[in-house]
């Protein structure tokens, strides 16, 4: 081998052993670090006796604390965090508005009317059905008839109890 080589790996081996074990040689022994934690190691004794006596004598190795502290992934930014407004809310009082139940509109549509001498009947059509009702008749059991006169039909929706009329015609 060539001398000159030889003596360059002796050099780096020894640089590298000085860089590595430096540190440790030069640091001082009251230097108490937070990050370090102290673990109690028993010396080796050469007989079974001494380890009894070792128990007792134990030597403090330090220990760095090696994991990561925070989030390593965290999004970071030379952007100042935006600052966030208060928002007073002011109670709002809302009116519930009532409203008045009212009838549907009426159905039916004035088809005729059969006038007898003992009684008054009227037709009224409901799509394709066709109604013959006389006064207090029930349809579908909704709407009853409660007044037939020469001009109007009187009719009483029964859920809400609501009068409605219908045209049934002239006086002429």
């Amino acid at each position: 081998m060539n001398t000159k080589r030889v003596v360059g790996w002796v050099a780096f081996f020894g640089v590298a052993a000085t860089l590595a074990w430096g540190p440790e040689y030069f640091k001082q022994a009251d230097d108490s670090d937070p990050a370090v934690a102290a673990v109690a190691t028993p010396t080796k004794g050469k007989s079974t006796g001494a380890v009894a006596a070792a128990s007792t004598a134990t030597a403090v190795v330090p220990i760095k604390d090696l994991s990561p502290a925070g989030d390593l992934f965290a999004a970071r930014s030379w952007k100042p965090a935006p600052v966030l407004g208060t928002v007073i809310e002011q109670p709002v009082v809302v009116t519930q508005e009532v409203q008045v139940p009212t009838a549907p509109p009426l159905p039916f549509q004035f088809v005729g009317r059969l006038d007898d001498r003992s009684d008054l009947q009227v037709f009224l059509q409901n799509g394709e059905k066709i109604y013959v009702v006389r006064k207090g008749d029930v349809i579908d059991e909704t709407w009853r008839i409660e007044r037939i006169s020469d001009e109007e039909l009187s009719l009483v929706y029964l859920p809400l109890h609501l009068a409605q009329t219908l045209s049934v015609g002239s006086t002429e």
